[in-house]
């Protein structure tokens, strides 16, 4: 087959072109009229949320293993683009996915996109991020004031005072989490004679010159596996971080945090753990509940230990009055993470990390010869990542478009859907909703009808204190009964990427009313505007009607469960399943 693509000679004054502006804004034009027409149609396609392209398939698209050699025509690449990667893409922003933390995007975040990439800054140096600088720190400012309100005076002071950083800009929640982590590992084994910090000696010395045989971070069983990440990085180990078991809410449960501080406390001479930081969640990934962020700051403030929010889902709701009271206590965190590409609907990826003290991120400040001069007004001196994107610039430009009235708007929005599928949900009768939504996020499980109301009958009767062999027959047979509920709910949710015309996501949970019993779940997370109670309604349908087919390879199974059900076979409700 003959390659149609035309072929250039490369020459110097041919990529010269490429390095500068058209003499005429037409080609420029041209270009960006093709590629948001291109964008534009990529919103218009009908169909699935994926292409119909099997993974196999897209490996052969992409498999030439020389790097292009010839030159080729921006045109040719840009069609290029289009067939084997826009024509492949996920449709996130599409209403019907409502399945991970990401969402439909303002179209002016196209345009800020093309700002950044064309001024090109690295926010590293003030020599290459003048201006953007100015608008980092700024935006900086703001959040810090959202969650910690320190006077006006501080922010007068501090705002734009190049000796301190009142937090950073980070490329995800990831480094924000692990920024916040780093400080407080200096924070927790500070200098001391015969030592100087452990930046500089190792994390090994820090512990033998304190005393401690570990350092151990400690977090709810919903913590993010960013916070392992960091550990490993940080020299502290993944084995110690120790997660606290929830409650049925999601959130930390305190009496046992309060046993597992006391049990690292309280051990011998040969084991002493040093308690790094405490870590608080504004909105856990899984279910989008908020743990005791007061109880948590005043824990740590007892025991002297760094309080850390990952906030990263949650942290922008506080742009909104109505949820200041759920996140009460995130005013007491020595620092707070915060995702720009999550509720403050940004382009991915850009993270925030906060710190109540201003002085905290000295503890972590460094410099070089040639850049970040140690009298220097570089904000990279605050930072652990090197050089960095104008990405502020987006979530900055946001917040004076939308606006805190418009962002409250969205999240009244959000917080209808949420409410409004967990109805739809219930009211259909073969689904049953796992969590108390908090921030927009809810858990739930297809489970038919009369398998629903045998479960809830078998825990009734144990409420009413069933002992021996009774309960011990009766938690068996819930046991296998969720058993082949969750085969039934993960042969699902592959269904529904089958079928494609909607999306939701799958997660395991242990604290559900089935808890200790680990419980396959459905996770819907509802902040995407566009999406309706008539498009939820299709989405119910659609699931209702792929997991009653599958149902039937499973009906046989429960039937059997039943048969050998014990002695409370022969209750109503069972008769009345069985009769179905």
């Amino acid at each position: 087959m003959v390659n149609s693509k035309k072929q250039i000679k490369s020459n110097l004054e041919y990529l010269r072109k490429l390095f500068i502006m058209p003499d005429s804004p037409d080609k420029f034009i041209e270009f960006g009229h093709e590629l948001l027409e291109m964008i534009h149609d990529f919103f218009q396609q009908k169909g699935g949320i994926h292409s119909s392209i099997t993974l196999p398939e897209l490996s052969e698209i992409f498999n030439q293993t020389q790097l292009p050699h010839e030159p080729m025509l921006i045109k040719d690449v840009l069609a290029e683009i289009k067939t084997k990667v826009i024509g492949h893409s996920v449709k996130v922003g599409s209403p019907y996915y409502i399945g991970h933390m990401i969402s439909a995007i303002p179209y002016f975040m196209i345009l800020l996109e093309m700002i950044i990439a064309a001024l090109n800054q690295n926010q590293v140096k003030i020599e290459t991020a003048k201006a953007s600088s100015f608008v980092e720190r700024e935006f900086v400012a703001w959040l810090h004031r959202l969650i910690f309100n320190r006077t006006e005076r501080f922010y007068q002071k501090n705002i734009q005072n190049p000796r301190i950083a009142l937090g950073n800009i980070t490329s995800d929640g990831t480094i924000a989490n692990l920024t916040a982590l780093l400080v407080a590992r200096e924070k927790a084994f500070p200098p001391k004679k015969g030592f100087s910090s452990v930046r500089a000696e190792g994390i090994d010395r820090a512990l033998k010159q304190h005393g401690y045989t570990r350092g151990v971070i400690l977090v709810s069983t919903r913590g993010h596996y960013s916070i392992k990440k960091a550990a490993n990085l940080l020299g502290l180990g993944e084995d110690n971080v120790i997660e606290v078991p929830v409650d049925h809410m999601n959130k930390i449960d305190l009496k046992k945090l309060q046993k597992r501080i006391q049990a690292l406390q309280g051990r011998g001479k040969k084991e002493r753990a040093k308690i790094v930081a405490i870590i608080g969640i504004a909105g856990t990934t899984e279910t989008g509940n908020v743990d005791p962020l007061k109880d948590l700051a005043a824990i740590s403030r007892e025991i002297g230990t760094h309080f850390h929010v990952d906030a990263c889902w949650g942290g922008s709701a506080l742009l909104v009055d109505e949820y200041r009271e759920l996140l009460q206590g995130i005013e007491y965190a020595d620092s707070v993470s915060i995702d720009a590409h999550k509720l403050l609907y940004c382009p991915m990826a850009m993270g925030i990390i906060l710190f109540r003290s201003e002085k905290d991120l000295n503890l972590i400040k460094h410099c070089s010869r040639y850049i970040i001069r140690r009298n220097s007004v570089d904000t990279g001196r605050f930072t652990i990542e090197g050089s960095r994107p104008f990405s502020c610039l987006k979530p900055w430009a946001a917040l004076k478009i939308i606006g805190r009235e418009g962002y409250g708007l969205l999240f009244k929005r959000a917080q209808e859907c949420t409410a409004t599928l967990k109805t739809i949900l219930e009211g259909c009768g073969n689904f049953e909703t796992l969590n108390v939504p908090e921030l927009f996020i809810l858990a739930y499980r297809f489970i038919p009808e009369k398998v629903r109301i045998q479960l809830h009958t078998w825990n009734e009767q144990l409420e009413k204190h069933w002992s021996g062999k009774n309960a011990k027959e009766l938690r068996k047979n819930i046991r296998k009964v969720n058993h082949l509920i969750n085969a039934l709910n993960i042969k699902l949710h592959k269904a529904l990427r089958r079928d494609d015309t909607t999306f939701v996501s799958r997660t395991t949970l242990e604290s559900t009313r089935y808890r200790p019993q680990k419980i396959v779940v459905l996770r819907a997370v509802l902040i995407n505007p566009l999406t309706d109670r008539d498009i939820l309604q299709e989405i119910v349908q659609t699931q209702n009607r792929i997991g009653l087919d599958i149902w039937r390879e499973f009906e046989p199974v429960y039937l059997r469960i039943m048969k050998n059900s014990g002695p409370e076979k022969e209750s109503t409700s069972l008769r009345t399943a069985e009769q179905v």
